[in-house]
C-alpha cells in the first residue's frame, strides 16, 4: 500500500515530542547533574541516547501499527492494565505540567520582571488558547516547532559563550571516571519516560499518520525526535560545563538561570528568560495534550469535550502551582518517577508487539525487541540502583 504519511504532521510530531521532554525539569536536570559529574555527564547522555532511541522506536512503531493509543492497546494485553498505565501517566503528566506552568511564569518573571505567579496565569491562558482554536492539531504543530527551534539557537548561542572544554567532554563520554544511575534513570526518564514518548505517536495516530505502510516514515519521526532532544540537551550540558570547569558554583535554588547568567551576565539570564517560558509553555501543550489523551478513549464524553478538559487539566495545573509552588528537587524526582513508568510501558508494548489480535500479521524486527528488552532490564536495574544510592544517602 502506497504511503500517505505527511511530512509537516510528521515533523510536528517529532517536535511535540521532544518540546515535551525539552521542558523546565529538562534544563534543570541537566545544569544538576552536570555539575554533579562534570565532563563524565557526557557518558550519561550517550548511554541515554541509546536507550531513548531504542524506546521511542518501538512504542512508536507498535503505537502505527496497531493504530489504537497506548492504553487500549494496554487493555488487550491485559484487561485493565490500560487503566493502570493512564493513571500512573494522567498524575505524571499533571505534576509535570505544574513545574512546566511554574518554569514559564519564571520565564516572564525574568523579561518582564512581573511576579511568577503572574507570568504563569498568562502562560496558561496562551496554552489553553492552542486548543481553543479551531485548527487546534496544526496550531500545535507549529508552535512545538517554532518553540523547539527558538531554544536550540539560543542554547547554542550560551554553549558557544561559555568556552566548554569540548575535548574532555569527548574524552569522558567513552571513558567517564564518575557515574550515577539516578542521572541515567531521571534523564531517560526526562526525555522517554511518563507520557513524554506518547506525546509524538499519539499526534501521529489523532493525525491518521499510522499503518504498516507509514513505519519508514514512523522510524524516522521517532529518531528525529530523539535527534532534536539530545542536540538541546548536549547544547545545554557543554554550556553548564563550560560554566563549572571555570571553577562556578550553581545556584541550587535555580542551577539552570545560574548556567545563562554565569556564561554570558545579564543578556545569558534574559536569554534563560526566553528558553525557560519556551520550555514551561511548550512543554504544557505537549503534557496536557497527551495526559489527555490516555483517557479520551474510555468514554465518549471525554473525547467529545476533549478541548474543554485539556483547559480544566491546565487551569488545575497553574492554581495548584499558585497555591503550593514548584521546588527544584521536584523537579528532579518527577523525572525519576517517569523513569520508574517506562519499564512499565516499554515491556507492555514488546508483549503487545507478538499478539496478533493487536497487531495482525505485522512482524516485529527480532533485533528491536531484544534491545527493547535490554533497555526495559537496563531501567530496572537503574531504578533498584537508585533506589539503593537513596537508601544509602548517596
Amino acid at each position: 500500500m502506497k504511503p500517505r504519511y505527511n511530512w509537516s504532521v510528521l515533523l510536528g510530531a517529532a517536535f511535540l515530542m521532544a518540546s515535551s521532554a525539552i521542558g523546565p525539569g529538562f534544563l534543570t536536570q541537566t545544569a544538576v547533574f552536570t555539575q554533579q559529574l562534570g565532563a563524565s555527564f557526557a557518558f550519561v547522555i550517550l548511554l541515554s541516547i541509546i536507550l531513548d532511541a531504542i524506546a521511542q522506536l518501538n512504542i512508536w512503531r507498535i503505537i502505527a501499527v496497531a493504530d489504537k493509543p497506548a492504553q487500549d492497546i494496554a487493555n488487550k494485553v491485559f484487561p485493565g492494565l490500560g487503566y493502570f498505565i493512564s493513571f500512573l501517566v494522567f498524575l505524571g503528566g499533571l505534576a509535570f505540567n505544574i513545574g512546566n506552568i511554574a518554569g514559564a511564569g519564571l520565564g516572564l518573571n525574568v523579561l518582564f520582571g512581573i511576579s511568577v505567579g503572574q507570568g504563569a496565569v498568562i502562560s496558561a491562558i496562551m496554552a489553553i488558547g492552542i486548543f481553543i482554536y479551531k485548527e487546534a492539531g496544526k496550531a500545535m504543530d507549529v508552535f512545538a516547532k517554532t518553540m523547539g527551534l527558538i531554544k536550540i539557537i539560543l542554547a547554542l548561542i550560551i554553549a558557544y559563550t561559555s568556552s566548554p572544554p569540548l575535548a574532555e567532554a569527548a574524552l569522558r563520554a567513552v571513558n567517564p571516571t564518575q557515574f550515577s544511575f539516578a542521572a541515567v534513570l531521571t534523564i531517560v526518564g526526562g526525555t522517554v519516560g511518563g507520557y513524554i514518548t506518547f506525546s509524538g505517536a499519539h499526534r501521529l495516530l489523532d493525525a491518521r499518520q499510522t499503518g504498516i505502510e507509514n513505519l519508514d516514515a514512523v522510524n524516522k519521526g521517532a529518531l528525529s525526535a530523539i535527534g532534536i532532544a539530545s542536540i538541546m540537551r548536549l547544547l545545554l550540558f557543554i554550556a553548564a560545563l563550560g560554566v563549572v570547569s571555570k571553577g562556578f558554583t550553581l545556584d541550587p535554588a535555580n542551577p539552570a538561570a545560574s548556567v545563562f547568567k554565569l556564561a554570558s551576565g545579564q543578556i545569558g539570564y534574559k536569554i534563560f528568560g526566553v528558553v525557560i517560558w519556551a520550555a514551561g509553555i511548550s512543554s504544557v501543550v505537549g503534557s496536557a495534550y497527551t495526559s489527555i489523551s490516555f483517557i479520551k478513549s474510555f468514554h465518549p464524553l471525554i473525547l467529545k469535550f476533549n478541548r474543554e478538559i485539556i483547559t480544566i487539566f491546565i487551569s488545575i495545573s497553574c492554581i495548584i502551582f499558585l497555591l503550593v509552588g514548584k521546588p527544584v528537587k521536584t523537579l528532579l524526582t518527577v523525572g525519576a518517577i517517569n523513569g520508574f513508568i517506562l519499564p512499565i510501558a516499554l515491556g507492555i508494548t514488546l508483549i503487545a508487539a507478538y499478539k496478533t489480535r493487536i497487531i495482525a500479521s505485522y512482524k516485529q524486527p527480532l533485533w528491536l525487541t531484544l534491545a527493547g528488552l535490554a533497555v526495559v532490564l537496563t531501567m530496572v536495574w537503574m531504578s533498584y540502583g537508585t533506589i539503593i544510592q537513596m537508601i544509602n544517602g548517596e
